[in-house]
């Protein structure tokens, strides 16, 4: 087996704890569903960014929640570039499968698609977003 990475983001509505988990949660359970042998057990490790206007809450703690107890989850700042998306969490999934890396699924919801338009996961609207 070897490890792949599954990339992902979306934005929050707001700097607000319940706004953070929303997303987050968002996000992670569509990257579930759109790569149906994802199993907690076979995660390595997922590392989180925020931008720098995202400091209520750990996008960590919404993972947490949906029972990633045994995973090693890792939180920090995106760079802060000039011009770039504001309200974003991204997240980087090491996943262990047997899956060729162009047979994983990455998803980037709402407006998060324009950062990854290649990319057939990176197309739509989430509940979350006004």
């Amino acid at each position: 087996m070897v490890m792949r990475g599954i990339r992902g983001a979306v934005m929050a509505t707001a700097n607000e704890t319940e706004a953070i988990a929303t997303a987050t949660k968002a996000l992670l359970q569509e990257i579930i569903l759109v790569n149906p042998t994802l199993a907690t057990a076979d995660i390595a490790s997922v590392f989180f960014t925020v931008t720098d206007d995202l400091n209520a809450s750990y996008p960590a703690l919404a993972a947490r929640e949906l029972g990633w107890h045994d995973v090693p989850l890792l939180c920090a700042r995106e760079i802060p570039v000039p011009g770039s998306m504001p309200m974003c969490i991204r997240v980087l999934i090491h996943w262990n499968t047997p899956l060729p890396q162009n047979d994983v699924q990455h998803v980037y919801l709402g407006e998060t698609a324009r950062l990854r338009p290649d990319l057939p996961r990176a197309n739509g609207a989430w509940a979350g977003e006004a």
